[in-house]
């Protein structure tokens, strides 16, 4: 399917743009995406479908001591999100075309987020679609261990049985994090929870909103293994 983003355009990635084909293989180890940047000592904040870079957009402006980094697996959201990047000559985000979930779990280091946003999320409404759903068992335990102590998991949609499947997991995952309200970002416009593409979308539509903090929890040594950086 084609959105016709780019109406007819050329898109140029520049260095804003890192397909998965770039990584180093899995087999490899940890990836640290910290070192995309010119200063990787910067706060790390990761974005689960990126989609357009609307986000990433409004808020690295308003952050430029942190550095965000998108993943996308819809190339041509990619691409787009890429180019709209370069053209705003931004330091301080990238944008990776490749299965976040796969990349959380498989290859980023302890640690290193002090936010992972998940916002307007596929919900994969059909029952024998669930386990596509970005937030499983398995993904919070895997975000719980890339999240530094206090890290924060963000979560917004508009679908209301997804917005269940939150709270279920949110209640079985109390020994991980911590649920709070959710703080709206400064990028947000008026009367919005977050401001992306998709929300403003669904806003005309009606719909109403749902939001989310899960606060990393710590534990006791030991009982969060994983990929080291």
């Amino acid at each position: 399917m084609s959105f016709g983003l780019n109406r007819g355009k050329p898109l140029d990635l520049g260095r804003h743009g890192i397909d998965r084909s770039d990584l180093p293989p899995i087999e490899h180890g940890a990836w640290d995406p910290r070192m995309l940047f010119d200063d990787p000592s910067r706060s790390f904040e990761l974005e689960i479908g990126s989609g357009k870079g609307t986000f990433l957009v409004q808020q690295a402006e308003l952050q430029p001591d942190t550095n965000f980094l998108g993943i996308e697996w819809a190339g041509e959201f990619f691409r787009y999100a890429a180019d709209r990047l370069r053209r705003r000559s931004f330091a301080n985000v990238r944008v990776l075309h490749d299965d976040a979930t796969e990349v959380v779990t498989h290859r980023l280091p302890m640690g290193i987020c002090g936010v992972v946003h998940l916002y307007f999320s596929d919900p994969w409404p059909k029952s024998r679609h669930h386990k596509r759903r970005v937030v499983q068992d398995a993904t919070l335990e895997a975000i719980h261990r890339v999240l530094e102590p206090d890290g924060e998991l963000r979560l917004v949609t508009d679908h209301v049985e997804l917005w269940a499947w939150y709270e279920e997991h949110a209640v079985r995952h109390a020994h991980l994090f911590e649920r709070t309200e959710f703080a709206t970002p400064e990028s947000a416009g008026e009367g919005e929870v977050v401001g992306t593409n998709f929300e403003r979308k669904f806003r005309r539509e009606g719909r109403p909103f749902h939001a989310m903090t899960l606060r990393r929890r710590d534990l006791a040594a030991g009982t969060s293994a994983g990929l080291e950086a």
